[in-house]
């Protein structure tokens, strides 16, 4: 067996459309910036269709869109292009007034906890998925978690009654 036979044959359209949204909204959790993460989400993508004949197994690619997403969001921080910068503040709408609030507790978190918040919520990865995604200990994915929720517990104490 060849090693060009062992790699995944997978569309590239397929791995947009499957993954775009969950590359887009872990690039705003990253950002909190829309251009910016049209950006990354766009930078994402052309590295994947660059490298997707690398990849050995389809599960293989949602873990390293996920990895190359966190990576390319902390270099638009890195670049001195943004350093150079004063970026306006954006005013992003939501439908229901709750979760608005929650969406901004979730941003205001250090990035470590906001990461994995934003993957166990809202792209509901299990905490083992997590931490080979990210590259870290399970532990450190729960404790980040639980850090994560106390300070989000904090944030909105007084806004709701179930806090």
């Amino acid at each position: 067996m060849t090693d060009e036979r062992s790699k995944t044959d997978v569309s590239s359209d397929e791995v947009i459309r499957k993954y775009f949204d969950m590359v887009y909204k872990l690039a705003l959790s990253q950002t909190k910036n829309q251009t910016f993460a049209e950006d990354v989400t766009q930078d994402v993508f052309v590295r994947f269709i660059q490298n997707k004949d690398k990849f050995e197994s389809k599960e293989h690619i949602k873990a390293w869109l996920i990895r190359v997403t966190i990576n390319c969001s902390k270099s638009v921080f890195m670049s001195s292009w943004f350093k150079k910068i004063v970026p306006l503040e954006e005013d992003l709408t939501f439908d229901n007034p709750e979760k608005s609030d929650v969406y901004f507790a979730v941003q205001d978190l250090p990035l470590k906890y906001r990461t994995v918040i934003h993957l166990f919520y809202y792209e509901d990865m299990s905490v083992r998925e997590i931490a080979e995604s990210i590259d870290i200990k399970e532990s450190t994915v729960k404790s980040h978690l639980h850090r994560g929720r106390m300070l989000l517990k904090n944030k909105l104490k007084g806004d709701y009654d179930f806090v």
